[in-house]
């Protein structure tokens, strides 16, 4: 492989202020230029509605220049992808596919692509591939056991859909057409996996493009130098806010409802450490390796953590590899968090990983608790609804309750943590699907009450209109979401098939006719609930209002 170290161009430090603003709003325009590309070419509705799906730049080592603001489980995992990929050797005109969680992926649906750049330099026959362009996708089917490759009471990850370590989909700027059709001869609906595919080759190709621009307007030097600078700013700028915490260690625990296979609780046990300007993450005393899917790779855990560091500093720090510098994670091998194979995970990512946002956001209150809300629905509420014949496969994860934040209430119905993604409208749905929309609300009073209410839950009430297999995916059916400061709990979720309840995770051969109902659950509340009576008093005051208290004073007085 021919790479080109960006320590081999002009110094970081020569770039003006000006220029690397310029140059890293470019970059990340790249990114989410790549990912509108995706959207726009993608046929499913999963991706081309709801926008489940990544896109991000790395440079020739592997560090992520920039991203898009789309899935945070994703981004913070796609690290791994490409170090798994520089592991085969990658020439310009490859195009590398994967999705095994145990070789830079996270979860069996979410297919990545990985294309070396190296635009040519003065007809040169061997042009330097000076970076990465990365698209990452959940599919809504890679075969397995049920129809959308989420089965609740998977036990291996070979029940759970096509595992592809890095593999070259296109070599040499040809496509391999053996690979592609291997692909899809496992896979449901493959008419629908092929047009996704197509669109994330597209993403990646327009990465290239792009980039090449920027050669053309800046200089091949300036541009990879500015690599270095973007990385240089965030780290620096990531570490003085950790540095600006107190120094000490801080410890949390919480729990996932069973596994799918059992109904015992599990545990997941953190030890954060601030030490100057670095935070350390240890999960040793997490539960050992499940039976049932919500194994998470390491990947997985290392997104969430990024993620809740990035919440408790300034946000707009530009995310990229030096915002993971300062950040080190540990999970004892053969653990929840960090499994064996052939274990299965297709809930880890999806639903641990929310488990260890809430744990990770809950020991770092003793550090800010001033940033870190309470807790949110804490679930993606994973629905799938598809035939086995593969005419039809609807994945979608369903928004709840934002925890309160110490100066405002929780947003009601929205993804929480982990996910980012849009519903799916009603008229797509309806018109994608043999589904049928009965009711789709706000579930009234399942935010937590405070000072600052918890946001509301939704209920989303789905008639199918076809024989079809259900799997659900789903927490805190049982341990509400916390308040905090006096806050009380978020409403616990329910799910229910004709309207009997069943369990959190569960997969379901249905009839036609059959309705499926996801209650999801409230955020919690921050600050004591009398707190908000006498704040809204206040500020009814301060507008000039007269309240009921005014009058009884006014009242009181004239009478002396």
């Amino acid at each position: 492989m021919t790479t080109n170290s960006t320590t081999d161009t002009a110094d970081a430090d020569s770039i003006d202020p000006v220029t690397l603003e310029v140059l890293r709003n470019q970059l990340e325009s790249v990114a989410e230029e790549m990912g509108q590309t995706l959207i726009r070419g993608a046929y499913s509705p999963n991706i081309k509605e709801r926008r489940d799906c990544s896109t991000a730049l790395f440079d020739a080592e592997g560090r992520m220049i920039a991203q898009a603001e789309h899935i945070p489980v994703h981004l913070g995992a796609m690290p791994a992808a490409v170090d798994a990929v520089l592991e085969y050797d990658p020439k310009p005109g490859d195009v590398f596919v994967l999705n095994d969680p145990f070789t830079g992926g996270t979860h069996l649906p979410d297919v990545t692509m990985v294309s070396p750049i190296a635009p040519g330099t003065d007809g040169e026959n061997d042009p330097e591939i000076v970076g990465f362009a990365v698209s990452r996708a959940h599919h809504a089917d890679v075969g397995g056991m049920t129809p959308g490759s989420m089965p609740a009471g998977a036990q291996e990850i070979y029940q759970e859909g096509l595992r592809l370590p890095p593999t070259r989909l296109v070599e040499g700027g040809e496509r391999r057409e053996e690979v592609r059709s291997l692909i899809l001869a496992n896979v449901r609906n493959p008419t629908e996996r092929r047009a996704d595919l197509r669109a994330q080759l597209a993403a990646n190709e327009r990465a290239e493009e792009r980039l090449s621009a920027l050669f053309d307007e800046h200089g091949r030097e300036t541009v990879l130098s500015g690599f270095d600078a973007v990385i240089d700013y965030s780290r620096d700028r990531i570490s003085d806010e950790i540095a600006a915490l107190p120094d000490g260690t801080y410890d949390a625990t919480d729990l996932l409802e069973g596994d799918g296979i059992t109904d015992e609780d599990i545990e997941i046990r953190v030890s954060v450490t601030v030490d100057g300007d670095a935070i350390d993450v240890d999960f040793s005393g997490t539960a050992g390796q499940l039976e049932g899917n919500l194994n998470a790779p390491i990947a997985v855990a290392k997104s969430a953590v990024y993620f809740v560091v990035r919440c408790i500093t300034d946000p707009e720090i530009p995310p990229n590899h030096g915002c993971y510098d300062p950040v080190s994670v540990h999970a004892p091998e053969g653990s929840l968090l960090n499994p064996n194979p052939p274990a299965a995970v297709v809930g880890g990512n999806v639903e641990t990983s929310q488990r260890v946002t809430d744990v990770v956001f809950t020991a770092l209150a003793g550090a800010a608790p001033e940033r870190v809300p309470a807790q949110g629905q804490g679930t993606m509420n994973n629905l799938t609804i598809g035939a086995r014949d593969g005419s039809f496969t609807y994945y979608e994860t369903i928004g709840g309750g934002f925890g309160a934040r110490a100066d405002r209430d929780g947003m009601d119905g929205v993804q929480v943590g982990m996910t980012n993604t849009l519903n799916t409208p009603i008229e797509s749905l309806e018109t994608e699907y043999p589904l049928r929309v009965e009711r789709y609300a706000l579930r009234p009073d399942s935010g937590g009450r405070g000072r600052f209410r918890g946001g509301l839950g939704l209920d989303r009430t789905v008639t199918v209109e076809a024989d079809a297999t259900v799997s659900l995916l789903t927490e805190r059916r049982r341990h509400a979401p916390k308040g905090v400061a006096g806050g009380e709990n978020g409403a616990i979720g329910e799910n229910l098939i004709d309207g009997e309840s069943v369990p959190a995770k569960t997969t379901v051969d249905v009839e036609a006719g059959t309705t499926v109902s996801v209650r999801t659950p409230g955020g919690g509340g921050h600050g004591e609930p009398k707190e908000r009576d006498e704040a809204a008093l206040e500020a009814d005051r301060s507008a000039g209002k007269r309240t009921d208290t005014d009058e009884e004073t006014k009242g009181g007085v004239a009478d002396r």
